[in-house]
């Protein structure tokens, strides 16, 4: 099933089924520009919500084009694999700190990558299913609680970041990486709040999220006091009142809660 670009309001896709219309959309079949066109002259009462979908989605890829700005100049710079690399999990209290590097491919955009943070867990596992698909070359790293204890957080990050540079399948040759300076001969640069300004960062955000996530809820399963399920290990009241009680578990970070070993 394919469509044309209607050139008139008259087109033969007028004759096109509300709910073909909005299968259509969905399966990538008819642009958000083409969908207002036809749906502008429709009377059903389910054009307009066909029509708001279609706004948003335009919002959407707009918002990828203003991302991709900072892989555009690297690229308009001579550099070919431009890589986002953000890490999850400097904050919490028990786990592991987790970084992903990722090499999108402009010519397959991914639309709708954003803070790891500002998206449903839903959302985020489609996305990461997406950048897994689509990406021309990816990798996640984890370090444990013990090396974040031996190295203390932000050494352990870097670190993480590098191996992650390492491993990936096609190297890359441009580094945009979330609010860190590394140390290596790569060009890189830093930008603060990276994830909701470059599609490479945000990529990176979503599988270290995932990953972490995925990691954390299996946690649970094992040391289940602590509700890992749904704080991830962060500092929440009933996680710090888990500490109280049962004292710190193998995953949680000594050097983060060494006051309630104290107490004990």
């Amino acid at each position: 099933m394919s469509f044309a670009r209607p050139r008139s309001a008259g087109s033969a896709l007028n004759a096109l089924s509300l709910k073909e219309i909005d299968q259509a959309m969905k399966d990538g079949l008819l642009t958000p520009e083409d969908a207002i066109a036809i749906l502008s002259v429709r009377k059903e009462a389910g054009a307009i919500r066909l029509i708001k979908r279609a706004q948003r989605e335009l919002g959407i890829r707009a918002e990828y084009i203003e991302k991709s700005m900072f892989s555009g100049q690297a690229r308009a710079e001579g550099y070919r694999y431009i890589a986002g690399l953000d890490e999850v999990g400097r904050g919490p209290l028990a786990g592991p700190v987790t970084v992903a590097c990722v090499i999108l491919d402009e010519d397959k955009p991914i639309y709708g990558l954003r803070d790891s943070k500002r998206l449903s867990e839903k959302r985020r596992e489609e996305l990461a299913l997406a950048i897994e698909e689509k990406a021309i070359a990816f990798s996640v790293v984890s370090f444990t609680e013990r090396q974040i204890d031996e190295l203390n957080i932000l050494e352990a990050t870097r670190q993480a970041m590098l191996v992650a540079v390492e491993l990936m399948e096609t190297a890359p040759d441009y580094l945009l990486v979330d609010a860190m300076d590394l140390k290596t001969d790569l060009p890189q640069r830093s930008l603060i709040g990276g994830d909701d300004k470059s599609n490479e960062i945000a990529a990176a955000s979503i599988l270290a999220k995932v990953t972490r996530d995925r990691y954390m809820r299996s946690m649970h399963e094992r040391y289940p006091e602590y509700g890992f399920d749904t704080n991830k290990g962060y500092g929440t009241a009933a996680h710090l009142q888990a500490l109280r009680d049962y004292g710190p578990s193998p995953i949680h970070r000594r050097t983060f809660v060494s006051r309630f070993i104290q107490e004990r």
